[in-house]
């Protein structure tokens, strides 16, 4: 795959409908930067729409499975076969020199990490690398889409300038893009489940940006004003949930106080149209929504502590959710420190194998450091690996004969609807999800932002905000 004459887009005096046709027809080469759980199905829709795609990726692992015609990334209904397709057909493949894509490309596509430092700032580091490889390789008229999240002005301040300069002109096009595609559905909605925003330094680079990906979705291509209002909108979505979910679950933590299920009542409050709230949990796992807050938070000189406060509620749910379940098993003549804990769900979504920020890890870490042996269930990471061998001191797969205490259901994968609870005797279990229905059981259940549930047993828990569990939650 070779760059054509009618590549150029940016700045191209053809009419819309010849480069329309141009990258219809692979005239038009693709460079994809990052081959992820997000990268890959955008670089195999580009490649299936345009026909000319090489993907880039720093793990020579996932550069030889894409082009053995693999797919490295599992869950992602259609996307292995579509992988095979392409590749079969030469409109797909990869490499490990990011450079050397650059040189082919017309238009370039970045959907690398962007997570935060340590200090809770965002580590552009990855971005920054591929646009130096990039900006080296810019050649006049090609057009660079931004799909990984960044901090609001990435673009106009870091991004246009360091192309520029790496180029030697500026007669290219940089338009911010963002992927709303969540893990399990990647491609249905790249295709078009939601529409697609796009949003340019400049008005040609948001035109050539509407273009393409008016190519790719079959949803509508909204343009904003500018490069910074679309990085906007995908932190500001980002933010939403965090804050909708901060909510919920401080409410949560009011459902023994007021005697209430603050879950029923969340649930019938969201009948009115303008109501939305969120459903609680035992914490906020995830790449994006656990880490965007702070591109904001710590981005930017202006004070935001609504996303502070949300951030902290949603941290502290971890702790929450371990005190509530060491007060039930004491309201059963227990202690935390001698009991057997599973936690059930280590990934952050059921079905999705992915760990980051999964509150399953400080909820184990707030087990073991409690004096409690804790075990791990979970159907999608049945072979040991490095995150659960250095959160989880101890971890078994699911086993109806093993002597257990107490669980905490954390992901609500389908496997656990096939949990056999009679065969335990009676347990303490925080259902952190509104998921499990042990209404026949012997089972002492408490479920977040419900309350108690215990068959057989009219006892009522102590209140949630007594003075020792607040100063546990709060710690």
């Amino acid at each position: 795959m070779t760059a054509a004459d009618g590549s150029r887009l940016y700045g191209s005096d053809a009419s819309t409908a010849d480069q329309r046709e141009a990258l219809l027809s692979g005239e038009v080469p693709v460079a994809v930067y990052g081959l992820g759980k997000m990268g890959l199905p955008l670089a195999a829709v580009y490649a299936d729409v345009t026909g000319d795609v090489v993907g880039a990726d720093v793990d020579e692992g996932v550069v030889e499975a894409v082009n053995a015609g693999e797919c490295h990334v599992e869950s992602e209904p259609g996307l292995s076969e579509l992988v095979e397709r392409t590749v079969a057909a030469g409109a797909f493949e990869a490499t490990a020199d990011p450079r050397a894509a650059a040189e082919r490309a017309a238009i370039h596509v970045v959907i690398v990490p962007t997570p935060i430092t340590d200090e809770k700032e965002a580590d552009l580091s990855a971005l920054e690398s591929v646009a130096r490889d990039v900006g080296a390789e810019l050649d006049t008229g090609d057009a660079v889409f931004v799909e990984c999240t960044v901090p609001p002005r990435t673009c106009a301040d870091l991004l246009e300038p360091m192309l520029a300069e790496e180029a030697g002109h500026d007669a290219f096009g940089l338009a911010f893009c963002p992927e709303r595609t969540a893990s399990g559905r990647a491609l249905a909605d790249i295709r078009g489940a939601y529409p697609k925003v796009v949003g340019g330094v400049d008005d040609e680079s948001t035109r050539v940006a509407e273009l393409v990906y008016g190519e790719l979705t079959d949803n509508d291509v909204l343009a904003v004003g500018d490069a910074t209002t679309a990085e906007c909108v995908k932190v500001f979505e980002g933010l939403y949930r965090d804050v909708n979910i901060a909510l919920a679950n401080e409410l949560a933590t009011f459902a023994d106080e007021i005697g209430v299920d603050v879950n029923e009542a969340i649930e019938t409050a969201n009948t009115q149209p303008f109501c939305d709230l969120h459903d609680p949990g035992p914490g906020v796992g995830g790449h994006c929504i656990p880490y965007y807050p702070y591109f904001v938070i710590n981005g930017f000189e202006t004070e935001a502590p609504l996303l502070r406060t949300a951030r902290e509620v949603n941290d502290s749910m971890p702790a929450f959710t371990v005190n509530t379940l060491a007060r039930e098993v004491r309201a059963e003549g227990g202690d935390l420190a001698d009991a057997t804990v599973a936690i059930l769900g280590l990934t952050y979504r059921p079905g999705v194998e992915e760990t980051r920020a999964t509150p399953a890890g400080p909820i184990a870490e707030e087990l073991a450091a409690a004096g409690a042996e804790v075990v791990a269930v979970d159907p999608l990471l049945d072979d040991a690996d490095e995150f659960v061998a250095e959160m989880i001191p101890q971890r078994a797969l699911y086993d109806p004969d093993r002597d257990l205490d107490a669980v905490v259901l954390v992901t609500p994968h389908e496997a656990f609807d096939d949990i056999e609870w009679e065969r335990f005797d009676p347990l303490v279990v925080v259902d952190g999800r509104q998921y499990l229905d042990l209404s026949d059981t012997d089972h002492r259940v408490y479920t977040v932002g419900s309350g108690v549930t215990s068959a057989g047993r009219a006892e009522s828990a102590e209140p949630h905000r007594d003075a020792n569990l607040a100063a546990e939650v709060e710690r």
